[in-house]
């Protein structure tokens, strides 16, 4: 696959992710985070299982084919579940607004971690995550400030997510994309069952959030997180995040449109540079080498 292919991918799995804001603002009112997550997940699953089998069927007696893919899809399963978690407590104590700019820390987190692994960061990323945190800033904190509560589980969020993406990068090569998107939604939704007992949601509450679950489990899940593992094969981890930064803009436009919300001056700047960003990240320059 291409470089522009995979990108295209990971934009549209940006908007599926924004766009599922609705749904999860909708669930919040009727089910707790446990409950929304577990449920989500074990329904991106079950909607895989069936496009996994053919792979699992084919390479199962390739040797370490199931340790390679367990390991890879327990790994990115607990990174998922537990960045899914806290973002959920975050949100609910400091607000859409702060959870989606704390959250989108995982642009700068991202290059950081892979200059620390041994990768070389280029300074073209490093402006572009400049850029895209300023219009983060614009696009979800305007008006809104001060250090809630619920701050420092957004931040793990951010980490957990960055952690999620170094994972698939570095586990998910070799792996066939749809089998280990299927394993991390199963290892995920294992996860959080747990806390799903306990919050104990009576029968009433799940038939009231019973579509926004099943969006998020289709699409956010079945779909979204799948087209992300397939096109993070194909390009940087680094550009990767760019990319998918810009749910917080889809989830503006999501807004704009479902809920009929207008977007003010400083979030339509705000949207712009995102959009900037993830550009100037994807733009190819040449190298020193190649210039001489």
């Amino acid at each position: 696959m291409k470089q522009r292919n995979a990108a295209l991918l990971l934009l549209l799995t940006s908007a599926i992710w924004g766009l599922s804001f609705v749904a999860q603002s909708d669930a919040s009112g009727h089910v707790g985070p446990f409950t929304f997550n577990s449920l989500r997940f074990f329904i991106g699953a079950i909607v895989l299982l069936p496009f996994a089998l053919p792979s699992i069927r084919k390479q199962k007696s390739m040797e370490g084919y199931w340790k390679k893919t367990l390991s890879a899809g327990i790994a990115c399963g607990l990174c998922l579940a537990a960045a899914s978690v806290t973002q959920q407590i975050g949100v609910a104590t400091s607000g859409a607004g702060k959870g989606g700019f704390i959250t989108s820390l995982y642009v700068v987190i991202v290059p950081f971690i892979s200059l620390i692994m041994g990768s070389k960061i280029q300074a073209k990323t490093w402006i572009a995550g400049v850029i895209a945190l300023i219009g983060m800033y614009l696009l979800c904190l305007t008006g809104e400030g001060g250090l809630a509560s619920g701050d420092l589980w957004l931040i793990a969020c951010a980490l957990l997510f960055s952690l999620h993406i170094i994972v698939i990068d570095s586990l998910g090569a070799g792996v066939d994309g749809v089998t280990l998107s299927m394993f991390q939604f199963l290892t995920a939704g294992i996860l959080t069952l747990p806390g799903m007992l306990v919050e104990g949601p009576s029968m009433a509450t799940l038939l009231a959030a019973w579509l926004p679950i099943a969006y998020a489990g289709v699409f956010s899940c079945g779909i979204a997180y799948t087209l992300q593992v397939v096109a993070q094969k194909h390009i940087k981890p680094s550009s990767a995040s760019l990319i998918l930064s810009l749910e917080s803009v889809w989830a503006a436009i999501g807004g704009a449109l479902i809920l009929s919300e207008r977007m003010s001056v400083a979030e339509t700047i705000g949207s712009a540079l995102v959009f900037l960003a993830v550009i100037l990240g994807q733009l190819q320059f040449p190298t020193k080498e190649e210039r001489e």
